[in-house]
């Protein structure tokens, strides 16, 4: 390797560090203010490194709000709402991909078709029909408008069609059913893809706020996206509380991205190899 190739190289990775810093200096400002005083807050000149350090904020905002019932329903919807979306994503993209039968293409390009129907236009009509069912200010609401997905159908879709039909064919050939196709020979080579759209619903439904503030009213079915705002009162607002929750709230996300963030470059970068 040249010494041009190598210095080209050096400054590359120089670029990408400073760009990786400067998405993370609101996580900064965050992690920092959640340690201050609400007047500390929003001092001018910015002070990253607190004059007096409050960790008692972290102790705080589990007794004035509660934030261990809100933390609890967020899990509830986010792991079930991820799973579920799992079985049915998975399942419709392989029917879409390897079984063959009169009009799958059509169907499934009006099916991803609804990915471009903004959610405000049949925002109404489901508060109505799930108003009529009686689940409103139920969780039941939330999982059963989420537990389908055609982005998700659409991603697995695209990651089955890699996966070369030979192996398929030889399968059936073999005697081996369609459930056991799914089950022993696809299931194993979609992890990566499998990992990514567990990452993205998961972060999808644990940030989701418009969804709970719509369905959800009484304090022991609102999730943590909801529960923030009880920091803010009339007359003023308690930003340092605030921080200190929303530092607890992206705990979880950071786990479940950190421990899958391998299978989920491989599954984004595989995913479109084919369409």
């Amino acid at each position: 390797m040249t010494k041009e190739k190598k210095l080209a190289k050096v400054v590359i990775f120089i670029v990408l560090v400073l760009l990786a810093l400067l998405t993370l200096i609101p996580f900064i400002w965050m992690i920092s203010s959640s340690f201050k005083t609400n007047n500390d807050v929003f001092s001018i000149p910015i002070r990253w490194i607190p004059q007096t350090f409050h960790p008692e904020n972290y102790i705080t905002i589990w007794k004035q709000i509660p934030l261990a019932t809100f933390f609890k329903n967020t899990a509830i919807l986010s792991i079930v709402i991820t799973i579920i979306q799992l079985f049915t994503s998975s399942f419709a993209a392989y029917g879409f991909s390897k079984m063959k039968f009169k009009g799958r293409n059509l169907l499934f390009l009006a099916y991803i078709g609804t990915i471009a129907v903004p959610w405000q236009s049949y925002m109404i009509p489901q508060f109505i029909m799930m108003r009529k069912m009686g689940l409103t200010d139920n969780l039941m609401s939330l999982i059963l408008l989420q537990a389908f997905s055609a982005f998700g159908v659409f991603l697995l879709r695209q990651y089955y069609e890699t996966i070369p039909e030979s192996l398929s064919e030889s399968a059936r050939i073999d005697g081996l059913s369609e459930w056991g196709i799914y089950r022993r020979i696809i299931l194993p080579l979609v992890k990566p893809a499998i990992a990514s759209l567990t990452i993205i619903t998961f972060v999808n439904t644990w940030n989701d706020y418009m969804g709970p503030f719509i369905y959800l009213t009484s304090d022991q079915n609102k999730t943590l996206q909801i529960g923030l705002k009880m920091f803010i009162g009339l007359y003023d607002s308690q930003y340092a509380l605030i921080m200190a929750a929303s530092v607890v709230s992206i705990l979880p996300i950071a786990i479940v991205f950190l421990s899958m963030q391998k299978y989920f470059v491989e599954g984004i970068a595989s995913s479109g190899v084919k369409g």
